[in-house]
């Protein structure tokens, strides 16, 4: 039986999650929330979805498996928590917490429960992600010594709520917990220090810069922007080799997505570009999602929910830093 997923808001981000849910064979959306009733319905007629409800009513809809959570960043936590206590799953959209405590509280809500809270990282599921973490872990470019990752795009609309600072918005949550999820992807802990700086507009960070270091000695840097030109791209360096990625969340917008990889360190040595498949990145995220579930796959619940953590932890410390313009330790 498919996995029956209802989405806690009429957000447009949602529109697009309803792409990939109707490209997967693994799930099917059955009802929407919103706390305007005519929007929510609005939106049910427009993506064929059978029920358009309140969010109490969707939380306690026993038609409804999974919850996927596409709220403003200061929401995650509330909704997410309530849907949890209702005995719903939950996918979380990124980031998933504005800090720790909040996303301790998430997870713990989840496990009383009995059931499984993920966030919402679309690149992560994409199989360039997960080849590139293979090569890293088989040792092709040898111990990963740094790394850079970048995420930026222009943002003009004032009314924006990622430029919200009571929503949560900022560069860095809604761009930069891309790069510093990789980050952490590619060294597999949380850094032991940060430090940042920042460019403010408004109470929020428009661009900001950051130097994370890690256990063992591995250095990455990560930038955001919402005053640049679209702009997406990581290299990874490590002692045998260098990896160059935009690290798609949806491979399925550039007409031939691909990643490079160059081993040895011989100046003379070339890059060879590997192709990927393309693949709408809600899709894939939302197959994930469902096999973890159907597998009960608790491995991965714990290797996700040790990423999640870490992923709060520094974007939190980052904010800190750059606000005081001085290291975070952890």
């Amino acid at each position: 039986m498919s996995l029956r997923i209802g989405i806690l808001g009429a957000a447009k981000i949602a529109g697009s999650f309803m792409v990939g849910a109707k490209a997967s064979s693994r799930v099917e959306v059955v009802a929407v929330a919103s706390r305007d009733r005519a929007r929510g319905q609005a939106f049910a007629d427009a993506h064929g979805i059978a029920r358009a409800e309140s969010y109490d009513e969707l939380l306690a809809d026993r038609g409804v498996d999974a919850i996927y959570n596409p709220l403003p960043n200061s929401m995650h936590a509330e909704w997410s928590i309530a849907a949890a206590r209702a005995g719903k799953h939950v996918l979380c959209e990124k980031p998933l917490a504005t800090n720790e405590a909040e996303a301790q509280a998430m997870f713990a809500a989840a496990e009383a429960k009995g059931v499984v809270l993920v966030e919402a990282f679309p690149y992560m599921f994409q199989p360039q992600t997960l080849e590139i973490e293979r090569l890293i872990a088989s040792g092709a470019i040898g111990e990963v010594r740094t790394m850079f990752a970048a995420f930026g795009f222009t943002v003009a609309d004032a009314a924006n709520i990622r430029l919200d600072a009571k929503l949560g918005g900022g560069a860095l949550m809604d761009a930069g917990c891309y790069p510093v999820s990789f980050v952490r992807q590619v060294f597999g802990k949380r850094p032991v220090s940060v430090a940042a700086t920042a460019r403010w507009v408004g109470g929020v960070d428009q661009t900001l810069a950051a130097t994370l270091e890690f256990p063992g000695g591995g250095i990455a840097q990560i930038s955001c922007s919402f005053a640049t030109g679209v702009h997406r791209r990581a290299i990874i360096a490590g002692s045998a080799g260098v990896i160059e990625t935009d690290y798609h969340n949806h491979t399925d917008r550039a007409p031939a997505p691909s990643y490079r990889i160059k081993r040895g360190n011989d100046w003379q040595a070339d890059f060879e570009t590997i192709p990927v498949p393309s693949m709408n990145g809600f899709m894939v995220e939302i197959d994930a999602f469902a096999e973890i579930l159907a597998r009960d796959d608790r491995a991965a619940v714990h290797a996700r929910r040790a990423a999640s953590l870490d992923n709060a932890w520094t974007l939190a410390a980052i904010l800190e830093s750059a606000r005081v313009a001085a290291p975070a330790l952890c």
